[in-house]
């Protein structure tokens, strides 16, 4: 995953724990439990080579972000209702920090533990699928069977970001992670956020065989599931191969980070139709995407998500 992360505060951790402790998640009496962690941040990456959000999840009910529209904005049913993001709306991708975005922004994604901005379409970035770096001591100390193993024991690891996968490969390691990440999820509808964006949905190409589609799948429906009861809509983040799978995981619009470098972009569309976000960190790509996809939100970024006042700052729309 590419991108920084946001250290979350003590006082942050124990809101979440307390949060998580009131979250109705199926079976509570899963293995491990449901504790909640410390935050995740930015950045992250797309199959092949992109990058990975990462987001927020909270407990609770919630249904009252504050959902702003626009032009191709729509409603969906569910527990509580939730506002899609305009179609072809403007979008800044601040994983790396938050700042005041552009003039004409009016989609805006940022990390879980930063506030959303007034006015516009805000996103929650949540990593759900693996643990962030910073946060390897609270999975293994609190949460030590939600931690995907190898046969002699030792965590999983995503060599690229040193980060732990999660264990998703029972419902009812499922049904435990829900309650951690259905916090953070719940969270960022309690401080306004439209729509939840799920990253490393396909943690399980990084599992040696430990981990399936089916099983990501299936913890993706329950993400959305939470995501919804709390009035948020929520994004497939890559994994064009999933696509296809949409209903079931009960996804509401795609965040593809460099689809028109890997020829993806008419794969989420075909999912998606125009409510696909997409974000190109080369510029041969980004003018690519602007001439082949005008339908489509598209912007260009630097590799790590810097905030202007970094001299490797970059920032376009088509």
């Amino acid at each position: 995953m590419i991108g920084y992360h946001l250290a979350m505060s003590f006082s942050r951790l124990l809101c979440v724990l307390a949060m998580t402790s009131a979250i109705a998640c199926g079976d509570d009496t899963s293995s491990s439990g449901g504790g909640s962690a410390g935050g995740e941040a930015a950045g992250a990456g797309n199959q092949g080579a992109g990058n990975q959000g990462a987001g927020n999840q909270g407990g609770g009910d919630q249904g009252g972000a504050s959902n702003q529209g626009g032009e191709g904005a729509g409603n969906v049913g569910g527990a509580a209702a939730i506002t899609l993001p305009p179609a072809n709306g403007q979008l800044d991708y601040q994983l790396g920090g938050a700042y005041t975005p552009p003039d004409g922004v009016t989609v805006l994604s940022r990390d879980r533990n930063a506030a959303p901005e007034p006015g516009l379409y805000n996103i929650c970035y949540v990593n759900g699928y693996q643990a962030q770096e910073d946060e390897a001591a609270f999975w293994l100390d609190e949460q030590p069977d939600l931690v995907l193993r190898d046969t002699n024991g030792d965590p999983v690891i995503d060599q690229d970001w040193n980060e732990m996968l999660l264990d998703i490969s029972t419902p009812e390691k499922r049904e435990a992670l829900a309650v951690i990440v259905g916090g953070w999820i719940g969270e960022c509808g309690a401080d306004g956020f439209d729509a939840a964006e799920i990253d490393n949905l396909d943690s399980y190409a990084r599992s040696n065989g430990l981990l399936t589609e089916a099983n990501a799948v299936a913890f993706m429906q329950l993400l959305s599931a939470t995501a919804h009861e709390n009035g948020l809509a929520i994004a497939q983040k890559n994994s064009t191969e999933l696509v296809p799978q949409k209903a079931e995981m009960g996804t509401d619009f795609a965040v593809a980070e460099e689809c028109n470098r890997y020829d993806e972009c008419d794969a989420y569309t075909a999912g998606y139709g125009d409510l696909v976000f997409v974000i190109e960190y080369r510029a041969q790509d980004f003018a690519t995407g602007c001439t082949e996809h005008a339908d489509l939100s598209i912007i260009l970024r630097d590799l790590d998500l810097t905030d202007p006042s970094s001299a490797e700052y970059v920032y376009d729309d088509c």
